[in-house]
């Protein structure tokens, strides 16, 4: 079985939809029990990840490589290093989260919604463990149909808006990469990520490919100025959706980052570096006011996530200031393993804020900030695990918010005081945003008729709540392991850094 690990982990959700959408509308619960026994399955295997990685050797574990287009010499290539087995056990264990939620909430064609979750589990984890150049195109390009159909189908009143923006905006990013991958290819005769990363480039083909790959990755995180689809996106899609949105989908533009702009052009890379790290800062300090100013629960909560995702792409570029004009490899490490404990962080965070979002708006059907207030006195549990994922949006030190943020900071001061300035800002304006929504929606007296009736969460919440405050306090209190995963993978590409192909 190890020896197909990753094939089974991509492969078995996407398989295990099959009988889901075979239980038809008529039997709903079988549908909901086969597709959570599909999700636990994966998680379950997942987990033998861990013991299977050694994360004191670098380069690529557990490799699969098969023909898969001969003419082409395409190959189903897979391999996984620290970074992808952290990202892999977080699309796993949202996977299990987004099925409990949905259990009673998704009441038309929940065979379909439950396959759609199902597939796209299996897509993203096939982006985490590409190491062919086309293979990882096939995965990053097929994510975008079931996360359509989810937005379409069970979306709000503007789903169709938001789902014709979500697929142009990253399907358009996607021709550039498609279009530099090709490139790579006439010159390389291979689309094997590890030969495209030891090519020779000259500056000018390196600035071409940079662009084409920033274009495609920006448009994924999302990047100041293309992030304009997450907002209308998340306010459209269902809650669960929201989640897998925010907690994995977004990651997969850090990661393109990390296996293609650093590692293909590392020179262009570094002279372009200060326009992603100006955009970063953009994120951070901007688009934390335009949070400041929404009506809107969920879009408030996507803006703080492209100011969060500031910081994972900060960290990642800052490392090229770091490593080549001042030589400061320590300070490129913090900064990188505060990037990738930021994606991981971000995560459970965000995907535990929409979680929250999506229990109000079971009870109330609105997401407006103005219709609640007082929610903690009828919602004393859920205003308990509000409060503990808002403290963890602002940074308290204790929660997994703090760590990654913390530790790309310091890494910016070395760099240059007046990035960390900036950087650091974020931990003002995001206590405000946040601690006005929580304000405004929990504390005071109950303000409504509509607010004095709602119940408290239930036991399939709880559930759901629990498991990511427990993930989020885990990752405060205790980082060592998720650093210790990533820690030879980060060092790699730091050296990675400091090569020079002209």
């Amino acid at each position: 079985m190890f020896n197909h690990l990753l094939s089974l982990l991509i492969w078995l959700p996407i398989v295990g939809a099959v009988p889901v959408l075979l239980a038809g509308s008529g039997r709903p619960n079988a549908a909901r029990w086969i597709s959570l026994l599909m999700a636990i399955l994966t998680f379950a295997i997942s987990l033998f990840l861990i013991p299977q990685y050694n994360p004191d050797v670098s380069g690529m574990q557990l490799v699969e490589s098969h023909v898969w287009i001969e003419s082409l010499n395409v190959h189903y290539g897979l391999g996984i290093d620290g970074i992808s087995v952290a990202l892999i056990l977080l699309t796993t264990f949202v996977g299990i989260l987004v099925i409990v939620g949905a259990w009673e909430v998704i009441q038309d064609k929940p065979h379909q919604y439950m396959a759609a979750m199902l597939v796209l589990e299996g897509l993203m984890i096939g982006v985490f463990c590409a190491t062919d150049a086309l293979l990882f195109y096939a995965f990053f390009e097929a994510m975008l149909i079931p996360m359509f159909i989810l937005i379409g189908i069970w979306g709000g009143p503007r789903r169709v808006y938001a789902t014709l923006k979500f697929f142009i905006y990253t399907f358009f990013g996607s021709i550039f990469m498609l279009i530099g991958l090709i490139y790579l290819y006439l010159k390389a005769g291979t689309w094997d990520l590890h030969a495209l990363q030891a090519l020779p480039l000259s500056l000018t083909e390196q600035s071409w490919l940079f662009f084409a790959f920033l274009i495609a990755f920006a448009v994924k995180v999302p990047m100041v100025p293309v992030h304009t689809w997450l907002p209308d996106a998340h306010v459209e899609a269902p809650t669960g959706g929201s989640v897998v949105l925010a907690a994995v989908m977004l990651k997969i533009g850090g990661y393109g980052f990390l296996r293609f702009s650093l590692p293909i052009v590392p020179d262009a890379s570094h002279q372009f570096a200060w326009v992603v790290i100006l955009l970063s800062l953009i994120a951070v300090v901007y688009i934390g006011y335009v949070a400041l100013v929404q009506e809107d629960m969920k879009k408030l909560v996507a803006y703080s996530s492209v100011a969060h995702m500031g910081f994972v792409t900060l960290g990642i570029f800052i490392a090229f200031m770091l490593v080549r004009d001042q030589g400061n490899t320590d300070a490129a490490r913090l900064g990188m393993q505060g990037a990738m404990v930021q994606m991981i962080s971000h995560g459970f965070v965000s995907g535990a804020m929409f979680s929250c979002i999506g229990v109000l708006y079971d009870r109330l059907h609105t997401r407006l900030i103005k219709d609640y207030g007082g929610v903690i006195n009828v919602m004393p549990w859920f205003g308990f695990f509000y409060v503990l994922f808002a403290m963890a949006n602002c940074g308290l030190p204790g929660t997994s918010g703090f760590v990654g943020e913390f530790m790309v900071i310091l890494a910016s001061f070395s760099a240059n005081p007046w990035i960390a300035l900036f950087a650091a800002f974020t931990l003002i304006i995001g206590a405000a945003y946040t601690l006005w929504l929580v304000k405004r929606v929990l504390w005071g007296e109950v303000t409504n008729s509509h607010v004095a009736e709602m119940k408290d969460i239930n036991g399939r919440e709880w559930l759901v709540l629990g498991a990511f405050a427990a993930l989020t306090i885990l990752i405060g209190v205790w980082p060592e392991p998720l650093t210790h995963l990533m820690n030879i993978s980060v060092n790699q590409l730091v050296q990675v850094l400091a090569i020079h192909k002209v």
